[in-house]
């Protein structure tokens, strides 16, 4: 079996038409927004294998009560069409049709199955989409598909609400004696928060691998990536994470476990995190990506409840704003995670660019210096390291601060 140190990841620069086959566009529909783009498309020249994950919420948005099915029943997608501004979430059945008219218009703009058509929303829940700007988005969308570089980034804008910089990313792996390339783009900076976190994904990819090994890949990584970032605790209704595959590499399908698919793996790994960090770090109002690391827990579920307790905890995003070195909160936020834990034995540190700091440390406050942990606090990327010392597993979970800001985005959302 390969191991991670063997398996080589270039990131290159892209988004969703990094891969081979795939074509996007972005455009001004006027859906909501007024000058902006609003709707976006990406389109597989070749008949794509999906693999996706949904929202834990109970009230599900139409749209992904519609992608749910085609993801499960359908072989093959061939293209997305996503809006921002209307969530189409607790719409009830006009929103269902509104999912069935977007995709019956789209087949009918490319020349595709219906069945081949996935769709996604984003925005204010409660409000019907209009179909009109809908379809005739869509009609502007198949006419501007292109696979430059600028058409992925005219898609993430358009999938964009609250965000304030885009979040893209492709890498490129070699699997079986062949480039294999991977491209995604993401959205999302308030209602986040981990069991599928509030957002959207899309990852397009020119591997070939079957539907079952691509549907594994994406439940293996999701609980360690995009399940391990939270901005305020909230479970939107709409989250969406789609990945496609369109075998246009020719690589050696992968049809197994082994090596193969372990550099699959590996490199969508680093697609998601880096989309789930950036996400984070772009949570509503935030100045700082807040990072908690477990280290040395007993299991590595437990590590990933501290981690997670850590950076959902608003008293420890609000430290954070405050570069305070008040590790009682970190100490806090632990304790109440529902793992059992000695407080003696755990030790508390703080990381980022201007250096590191031991605060707490078996159970007792550290001789450190306030003015170097306000220091090391007030950079925008902040790593609190929890060692547990009791044992020999880690997990990562990644949030924000908590500022003034988020209050003012959330209070004026609708208006």
């Amino acid at each position: 079996m390969m191991s991670k140190s063997e398996i080589k990841i270039e990131q290159i620069d892209g988004g969703v038409t990094a891969a081979k086959g795939y074509k996007a566009a972005g455009v001004a529909a006027g859906i909501k927004y007024t000058g902006r783009n609003d709707m976006a498309m990406i389109y597989s020249d070749s008949d794509a294998v999906v693999a996706a994950a949904f929202t834990s919420n109970a009230v599900k948005a139409a749209p992904v009560l519609y992608d749910m099915k085609i993801v499960k029943d359908s072989p093959y997608v061939k293209a997305v069409v996503v809006n921002s501004g209307i969530a189409n979430a607790a719409t009830g059945r006009p929103g269902m049709s509104i999912c069935e008219d977007t995709a019956k218009a789209a087949a009918k703009a490319l020349g595709i199955p219906e069945e081949s058509v996935l769709v996604g929303s984003t925005g204010v829940i409660g409000e019907q989409l209009p179909i009109d700007r809908m379809v005739a988005g869509i009609d502007d969308l198949a006419g501007r598909l292109s696979p430059s570089r600028e058409a992925a980034a005219d898609a993430e804008s358009a999938i964009m609400t609250t965000d304030t910089v885009p979040k893209e990313v492709a890498v490129r792996v070699n699997i079986g004696g062949t480039v294999v390339t991977i491209g995604g783009m993401s959205k999302g900076s308030g209602m986040i928060h981990p069991n599928m976190c509030t957002m959207l994904a899309y990852i397009c990819t020119d591997c070939d691998i079957s539907k079952e090994m691509l549907d594994k890949a994406v439940k293996s990584d999701i609980p360690d990536t995009f399940n391990m970032i939270t901005v305020d605790g909230d479970t939107s209704t709409n989250d969406t994470y789609i990945v496609m595959a369109n075998g246009l590499a020719r690589n050696p399908k992968i049809v197994s476990e082994g090596d193969d698919y372990d550099a699959f793996l590996a490199a969508l790994h680093y697609v998601d995190e880096y989309l789930a960090r950036h996400m984070a770090k772009d949570g509503e109002g935030a100045t700082a990506l807040f990072e908690a690391m477990v280290v040395n827990a007993d299991t590595r579920e437990n590590a990933k409840k501290l981690a997670r307790s850590v950076v959902g905890s608003s008293l420890c995003k609000a430290a954070i704003y405050g570069h305070d070195s008040n590790f009682g909160r970190f100490l806090c936020a632990i304790g109440y995670s529902g793992v059992s834990f000695d407080p003696d034995k755990v030790s508390i540190g703080y990381r980022s660019r201007a250096g590191s700091v031991t605060v707490f440390d078996s159970g007792l406050k550290a001789d450190y210096s306030e003015e170097e942990a306000t220091k090391i606090l007030s950079e925008d990327e902040i790593t609190v390291v929890i060692d547990m010392n009791a044992g020999d597993q880690t997990a990562t979970a990644w949030g924000c601060d908590l500022s003034y800001d988020y209050v003012k985005i959330n209070a004026d959302y609708r208006s």
